[in-house]
């Protein structure tokens, strides 16, 4: 019997989650999507795997004589993926880079050019994804590394490093009444109808929405943004209001939208982050080295 690799990391996903709603989250498929899939799996094995509550979901013996196997198979079908797909960016002597936005800033350039020295005659292939995936394709292999805002779902299935910390600002159409303030309070902002990333973003959404920073009061969606021009098309239109790094008022600048610092909500943070079944690889390891000397120098030189 052939099964789809796909069902059973999303059957190991639902196991460790022990809920679909979580589970989607971090699979980054809706919650009906996964429902589906499990089901699929149920009828190609002939046997119930979950058991369905208002709790969660629990494995059957079945379920549990699955998963015991499910890791050992997926681990061993990543590593597969990953030395093939290596074999060929090596043999291209090109490394995978994935980001989403701004990357690591002003840095990102610098990083390159560190590499560039470290590894002559190798170029960086920077591959940019829509907010659907905050993890810029490293959770589907589709890139060596990436240059990530931090948190991002299923953030322990990857090593990450820090480099860099910075205030969450919020963003408003430059007709707000609050656009003329110096600084705004986060609890201000309360009623706001806000501009979000894609329900499928997960933990990454309700980070920038500071959903646990709104002292209980519910948030309120005007729009759904995918990527950064819809995301200020939406601002600019009166759509809504959103927080964002302080960075994106040097980055994307426009006449129509302000930018303001605002109190009440902690930092944003840019890490490097690789898959924690990562191989040996020269290139990557020294990619991270670059991230790591970058961030070391621009940190001895910043103000004391």
């Amino acid at each position: 019997m052939d099964i789809d690799t796909r069902l059973l990391r999303y059957f190991a996903a639902v196991v460790e989650e022990g809920s679909l709603t979580r589970a989607a989250e971090r699979l980054y498929i809706s919650q009906p999507a996964l429902t589906k899939q499990i089901r699929q799996l149920e009828v190609q094995l002939g046997v119930s795997l979950f058991v369905r509550s208002r709790a969660g979901m629990a494995p059957t013996d079945a379920g549990e004589a699955l998963a015991a196997h499910a890791g050992a198979v997926l681990s061993a079908w990543e590593c597969a993926l990953r030395v093939t797909r290596g074999a060929t960016t090596r043999a291209a002597r090109t490394l995978r880079v994935g980001f989403v936005a701004s990357a690591a800033n002003e840095r990102t350039q610098l990083i390159i050019a560190d590499f560039a020295r470290r590894r002559p005659g190798w170029r960086v292939q920077m591959r940019q994804t829509e907010w659907t995936d905050p993890t810029a394709g490293l959770a589907t292999g589709a890139v060596d590394v990436a240059l990530l805002r931090l948190p991002v779902p299923a953030q322990s299935d990857f090593e990450v490093e820090v480099l860099l910390t910075e205030p969450r600002w919020v963003a408003l159409p430059a007709g707000h009444h609050l656009a003329g303030e110096d600084r705004i309070r986060f609890k201000d902002l309360y009623d706001e109808r806000f501009v979000a990333t894609p329900a499928e973003s997960g933990a990454w959404r309700d980070y920038w929405l500071a959903t646990h920073e709104r002292q209980g009061h519910p948030v309120r969606i005007g729009a759904v943004a995918h990527h950064p021009d819809e995301w200020l098309n939406a601002i600019a239109h009166g759509q809504g209001i959103s927080l964002t790094p302080e960075a994106t008022a040097r980055f994307y600048q426009r006449p129509d939208v302000v930018y303001r610092p605002v109190t009440g909500v902690g930092p944003s943070q840019i890490g490097v982050a690789w898959p924690r079944t990562h191989l040996v690889d020269d290139a990557v390891d020294a990619f991270i080295r670059s991230c790591r000397a970058v961030a070391a120098t621009a940190a001895s030189q910043a103000p004391a």
